[in-house]
């Protein structure tokens, strides 16, 4: 399926780089969380740098100690193997809106979306244990990975829309047949407050996993939410961020099918 995959450029991030496929991103972040996890063994503690790192507040207690040199290490390594990928943020942040310049996220930094990366691959780690033994699994897919040259017609759910699975290339189609497979129930999401939400399925079901696929700054910011609210979270980072919030209408954008059957295996 990889060589299927269409090369697309996102407002801030790709995770082609220069390349036709993701896979050397994947590779990259991989060999990134190894070497720093020879510096600072415990990924639970690393993690706890990486969002320190990015401006992360914890209460006092949270059980760590800032290591400043380690965060100073973290931050050289991510720049310097992480940039390719980022390359668009600089002319995105120079053209940003008065109306956008209060949004945290359309702000994201450089840094902030290598931080970002890191914590999303430390965070699957770290809880994919957790995520496997949980009684009851969701997955949310953002709209922007619908088939865009044909109607979509998916319907209300439960609690957000569903796939019918009307075109075959639809990734919406092929990563809700994937996460079927493994037991966990798809959804699209279209319109519901996500805390709201979040909070509603840990009261319904209290051992909860969720699978997030979203452009880097929200599936982050995501996985904290589910941590803060003690459900399992992991996910796959979306190729490019191309929807109507970044570049005013929305653009097709896609995610690898191979890692997130890695993830989930």
């Amino acid at each position: 399926m990889a060589g299927s995959y269409k090369a697309v450029s996102g407002k801030t991030y790709s995770l082609f780089g220069i390349d036709t496929s993701t896979d050397l991103y994947f590779r990259t972040i991989r060999a990134i969380a190894e070497s720093l996890l020879g510096h600072c063994p415990d990924q639970r503690s690393l993690l706890f740098h990486v969002q320190k790192a990015g401006g992360m507040r914890f209460k006092k207690g949270s059980g760590h100690t800032p290591n400043t040199a380690l965060i100073g290490h973290i931050r050289k390594t991510l720049h310097d193997a992480l940039q390719p990928y980022t390359r668009a943020v600089k002319e995105h942040l120079e053209s940003i809106p008065l109306s956008q310049r209060l949004d945290k996220t359309i702000r994201t930094k450089e840094e902030g979306y290598h931080l970002y990366m890191l914590e999303i691959e430390l965070v699957n780690r770290v809880y994919r244990e957790a995520f496997q033994k949980s009684d009851y699994k969701f997955a949310l897919l953002p709209h922007c990975l619908s088939d865009f040259r044909s109607r979509c017609d998916s319907v209300p759910g439960d609690m957000e829309y569903v796939c019918k699975g009307c075109t075959e290339d639809c990734f919406i189609r092929l990563g809700s047949q994937l996460l079927k497979k493994y037991g966990i129930q798809p959804y699209i999401s279209k319109t519901i407050d996500q805390e709201k939400l979040f909070r509603r399925l840990k009261a319904e079901h209290p051992n909860i996993g969720a699978f997030g696929i979203a452009c880097i700054p929200e599936l982050a910011q995501a996985m904290r939410l589910c941590i803060k609210l003690g459900i399992s979270p992991i996910g796959i980072p979306l190729s490019a961020n191309r929807c109507a919030r970044w570049m005013k209408q929305a653009y097709e954008s896609s995610f690898s099918l191979e890692e997130l059957e890695e993830l989930l295996r």
